[in-house]
């Protein structure tokens, strides 16, 4: 079976691939994506599937996600604005390097990587989930990878 993920971002398309082995996961390449403009992750997610469905491959499943990092010390921000925390195309080290300034050494630093995922099937219908994976925030960067150097998860 065929995926398309509504997403520029081919590391996802990547981690999703490899998370559903048997099925050809593709990145989205239609046309350009609107803007995130949900206050929810699941809103974004939503919004991704639902243009893809409406523009892409009749014949695909086709999926729509948003994810990013809430910290309660900042009353749940970064939130759905995690990609641009520090400003419209800042990259991962810019963001990471904000929240970092942003929430102090002895403040709240629990922190939560939530996902939401929204997936239409060529039929019409659609099914929702949403994940939360709970840990502290790091006082400075460390590891190699995308969350590593933000958060030590427990669990």
């Amino acid at each position: 079976m065929r995926l398309v993920l509504v997403s520029g971002n081919a590391h996802k398309v990547r981690e999703l691939g490899a998370a559903l082995p048997g099925w050809e996961v593709l990145g989205w390449d239609g046309p350009e994506l609107p803007p995130e403009t949900g206050t929810t992750f699941l809103a974004n997610a939503r919004g991704k599937a639902e243009f893809g469905r409406s523009t892409g491959d009749p014949e695909a499943w086709v999926a729509g996600e948003d994810s990013g990092i809430e910290v309660d010390g900042l009353g749940g921000a970064p939130g759905v604005y995690s990609a641009r925390y520090a400003g419209e195309g800042a990259s991962d080290e810019e963001n990471l390097a904000k929240l970092l300034c942003d929430v102090p050494e002895d403040g709240d630093r629990r922190v939560a990587y939530v996902c939401a995922l929204a997936y239409v099937e060529p039929g019409g219908r659609e099914e929702v989930v949403h994940g939360r994976c709970e840990g502290e925030l790091a006082a400075e960067p460390r590891g190699d990878g995308m969350l590593k150097p933000v958060v030590g998860f427990r669990g």
